[in-house]
């Protein structure tokens, strides 16, 4: 007797998993893609910035600075990205493997048995890819905030002197 089809939780946990999974790796690449695209609208302000000329030399180092955080961010991004796809794909293969598997079921036991491999490994690996690919956007995110902590800390510098002038 096959144990999967006596057991309905068991056939929708091989269904629903990866599509959660699917689902929460296609959420994060929509995010890391508009992230992505204010990275690139704020390096082309920045640059813009740049070339008109900023007359307060601190403005002007800080923007330099903040210009090399954008590249890096970038490429957290890319990588990013290419995290969540690569677990997107994964999952679907997971998904696909995981139903041919219970479509063998134990009657074929080496089919099944390599089924069951298989898909565990493709399914680790995009696991694996989507934990990446959100380390890689905590770490973005932190060079955001520094180089928002420092626009802030200019700012007020700023107010502070003007206010005490």
């Amino acid at each position: 007797m096959n144990p999967i089809s006596g057991n309905l939780f068991t056939i929708l946990t091989l269904i629903a998993a990866p599509a959660v999974l699917t689902n929460a790796s296609s959420v994060l690449a929509l995010n890391t893609a508009n992230r992505f695209g204010r990275v690139v609208d704020r390096s082309r302000q920045l640059t813009l910035e740049l070339e008109a000329g900023v007359a307060d030399p601190q403005m002007r180092q800080a923007r330099i600075r903040q210009l090399g955080r954008l590249r890096r961010r970038a490429a957290f991004l890319l990588r990013a990205q290419t995290c969540f796809y690569a677990a997107l794909g994964l999952f679907v293969v997971a998904a696909l493997v995981s139903v041919l598997g219970a479509a063998l079921g134990i009657e074929h036991t080496w089919g099944y048995r390599v089924a069951v491999l298989v898909g565990f490994g493709v399914g680790l690996l995009a696991a694996l890819s989507l934990f990446y690919g959100c380390i890689l956007l905590v770490r973005e995110t932190r060079l955001a905030l520094r180089s928002l902590g420092e626009e802030t800390a200019l700012l007020e510098a700023r107010l502070s002197a003007a206010g005490s002038g």
